[in-house]
C-alpha cells in the first residue's frame, strides 16, 4: 500500500485514533482499538497481522515488514506528540480490529477476572495469563481490555490470547454444570463473606 504523510491534527485518520485512545465507546463503536509504542507494534504483526488496519510513524522512523491490507501513514514529530498518550512517544500508533466478542469457554484452570477497574493491572494479568498458558475470562466491571493502558501493559499478550467474557451468573452456571470449583481470592476484608456458589 501506498505512504501517505498527514501533518494535520483535523485529518480524520488523525481524529480516529485520538478518539480510539481515549473512548471506550468509540472503540467498540468501530470494532477498532489503538496502540502506542514501536516494540508493541512489533508484537502485532507478529501475532496478530490480520487484525492490523493502520500504522502512523514518526518521519525518520524505519519501518517494520507490514501486511500488504495495511495504512501507512508518517507524521511529523509535533503530530505524534498530540496523538500518543506517552510523556515521550516511541513514534508509533498503530490502529488494530477487535477479534469478535465471543462467550468464553469455561475449562478447570481458568483465570477469571471480577471487577479489575486499573487498565494497567488487567494488562499486567493478561501478560501473566498468557505466559503460563491459562485462559482468562473477564466479568463485569473489569476494565476495558482494549484501553491501550492495558494494551500496552499485555505487551503483546493481548494479541495472542485475547480473553473472553462471561456474566458473573453464566460463570457460576457453567462450573456448577460442569462441576468445577470457583477459588476466589479477594483483598477486602469482606472476603471470607462472599459466596460465588
Amino acid at each position: 500500500m501506498e505512504m501517505e504523510y498527514i501533518s494535520s491534527r483535523q485529518n480524520p485518520l488523525v481524529v480516529m485514533t485520538v478518539k480510539l485512545l481515549s473512548s471506550r465507546k468509540q472503540r467498540r463503536t468501530q470494532g477498532l482499538y489503538a496502540g502506542d509504542g514501536t516494540k508493541l507494534l512489533c508484537e502485532a504483526v507478529r501475532w496478530a497481522p490480520e487484525r492490523l488496519r493502520a500504522v502512523i510513524l514518526r518521519e525518520g522512523l524505519g519501518w517494520p515488514e507490514l501486511p500488504e491490507h495495511v495504512r501507512r501513514v508518517t507524521v511529523p514529530e509535533r503530530l505524534m506528540e498530540q496523538i500518543s498518550l506517552m510523556e515521550a512517544p516511541e513514534g508509533a500508533v498503530f490502529l488494530m480490529e477487535m477479534p469478535p466478542e465471543e462467550p468464553g469457554t469455561v475449562r478447570p484452570g481458568t483465570l477469571v477476572l471480577d471487577g479489575i477497574q486499573a487498565p494497567g493491572n488487567l494488562g499486567t494479568i493478561l501478560r501473566t495469563a498468557d505466559a503460563l498458558d491459562v485462559p482468562a475470562l473477564l466479568t463485569e466491571g473489569c476494565a476495558d481490555p482494549y484501553n491501550p493502558k492495558t494494551v500496552r501493559a499485555s505487551m503483546g499478550a493481548i494479541f495472542r490470547t485475547p480473553p473472553g467474557w462471561l456474566s458473573r451468573r453464566e460463570l457460576i452456571a457453567r462450573c456448577r454444570e460442569r462441576k468445577i470449583p470457583i477459588l476466589a481470592a479477594a483483598l477486602s476484608e469482606m472476603a471470607g463473606d462472599i459466596r460465588l456458589a
